[in-house]
């Protein structure tokens, strides 16, 4: 009794510090984890807020219908240290991301979060989910372990989590353990990323390169070695970010000073940042990890995946050709209005006949799928109003105005463009409205919703929440 008591416990410090930080990198995230503390347990569950609802199919055939993934793990823990811990992939659930472990200590956990749509990577969250199941086996194998500081660890963990992938990559690039600190690194690009030359934030990318590689660099210019000036100078290195931007050229540091500036291709054991004005990327082997802007890393690329707005064109009668081509030209015009960050209306028949908006009408219709005309639809776009785009990609309309009737889901705190979408979409039935702010979130609304919002507040930290067992979850009954 006492046993399950220390564990519900340690579960929901854990599991709140997991949602805390995971929402704080991505947006807000939902954590469940199944897990098992000895092997003769049956399989319990933790799921406040359902992240695993739908999956029950799957998650019977996982743990239910066969028991050989317990008798190995059985074998493989029997021999090792106490609270080592052994780790396990993804399950490969489809919108989740889960990475679990086992122990002498707690014999199996698998966590869960959510796959948001938008990420660079999921390595990062991967990692730290990883390192909530070793902090899970360490409150077990160590008796005076404090377990509140587990929570903790995890609300902040997101460098820790950045760092952690970025050397496990190198290590199987250069099959070596490299000298060059990865935390240090990190925590500069954020440094220099909140720093201003003449009222200007940074632009251009800044390499990390091994000491022992730079010969491979080609260096168009290169600093005397009693003058390379210090990453830790974030002022002298920012000054020296103006070689490079808006060009191919990257500046070079060996982690500790600015080495010069070549126009060699990135080498992928490198770590590289990509400064682009008040936000920017950290890139490992040509792939970008994660984002940074308000002096924070945020898993985020920036870019809105519009995933609900291709699943709303998709469920209509529409040929998938003709939804095809307007998600595609909508999604171009989403991301032209926030690279040049400023707000849009988008207003979207999905049927053949148009919706009456006042505004300044077109004759004839421009097709969006040529080049010039949605080039002109990129700069209409920043007239106040919408656009009204057809379903065949013609655009019949700009500078459009929305009206309703005032509706209970209206959000003051939006402001007008979005609740005059939702007004609009709640009278008329055949439109989509894609709504993109200034700020950059972009809100697909649809019959007076919007269907981007998936949770109506952030996933709450629960402290009442029991665990169960899978069989109970998945409403399975012995008999």
């Amino acid at each position: 009794m006492f046993k399950d008591k220390y564990c519900n416990l340690a579960i929901k410090n854990i599991y709140n510090g997991l949602v805390e930080g995971l929402s704080n990198f991505s947006q807000p995230s939902r954590v469940a984890l199944i897990y098992s503390l000895y092997p003769s347990d049956q399989l319990r569950i933790y799921d406040p807020n359902k992240l695993l609802k739908g999956h029950e199919l799957r998650l019977k055939e996982i743990y239910l219908d066969d028991d050989s993934w317990k008798e190995s793990l059985v074998n493989n823990i029997k021999n090792q240290p106490q609270g080592h811990f052994i780790t396990h992939g993804t399950l490969q659930l489809a919108g989740t991301i889960s990475f679990g472990g086992s122990s002498s200590s707690f014999f199996y956990q698998m966590w869960f979060t959510d796959h948001h749509p938008n990420m660079c990577s999921i390595s990062p969250t991967e990692r730290w989910l990883e390192h909530a199941g070793w902090l899970m086996s360490q409150n077990f194998s160590q008796e005076n372990m404090s377990m509140e500081n587990s929570g903790y660890v995890l609300q902040s963990y997101s460098i820790n989590a950045i760092e952690d992938y970025i050397v496990d990559v190198r290590n199987k690039i250069l099959g070596i353990d490299s000298k060059m600190l990865i935390r240090p690194i990190l925590d500069m690009i954020l440094r220099l990323s909140k720093t201003k030359e003449e009222g200007y934030w940074p632009r251009g990318r800044l390499v990390f390169v091994d000491p022992e590689f730079l010969p491979e660099l080609h260096f168009l210019a290169k600093i005397h070695r009693l003058e390379r000036p210090f990453t830790s100078n974030i002022k002298h290195v920012r000054k020296l970010m103006l070689a490079v931007e808006y060009s191919n050229r990257i500046l070079v540091s060996d982690a500790k000073r600015i080495i010069g500036i070549s126009d060699s291709p990135v080498p992928d054991y490198a770590v590289s940042a990509f400064f682009n004005g008040d936000y920017g990327f950290v890139e490992l082997a040509g792939q970008p990890i994660c984002s940074f802007f308000d002096g924070a890393f945020h898993s985020t690329t920036r870019r809105a995946k519009l995933v609900e707005l291709e699943e709303l064109l998709l469920d209509c009668s529409n040929d998938t050709l003709t939804c095809t081509e307007l998600f595609q030209v909508v999604s171009k015009l989403v991301h032209t209005a926030q690279n040049k960050r400023h707000g849009a209306t988008l207003v979207l028949n999905i049927t053949d006949n148009p919706v009456v908006l006042s505004g300044h009408i077109l004759e004839p219709p421009l097709d969006l799928r040529r080049e010039e005309y949605f080039n002109l639809a990129s700069s209409l776009i920043k007239i106040d109003g919408a656009l009204h785009i057809m379903p065949n990609c013609d655009l019949i309309g700009f500078g459009c105005l929305l009206d309703g009737k005032s509706i209970p889901s209206e959000n003051i705190g939006r402001g007008a463009r979005y609740n005059s979408a939702l007004r609009f979409t709640a009278e008329h039935e055949d439109v989509i409205v894609v709504v993109v702010s200034s700020d950059r979130p972009v809100s697909i609304i649809y019959r007076g919703i919007e269907i981007t919002n998936r949770y109506d507040s952030d996933p709450i930290k629960e402290y009442l929440y029991q665990p169960e067992t899978l069989k109970e979850y998945l409403n399975i009954k012995d008999y």
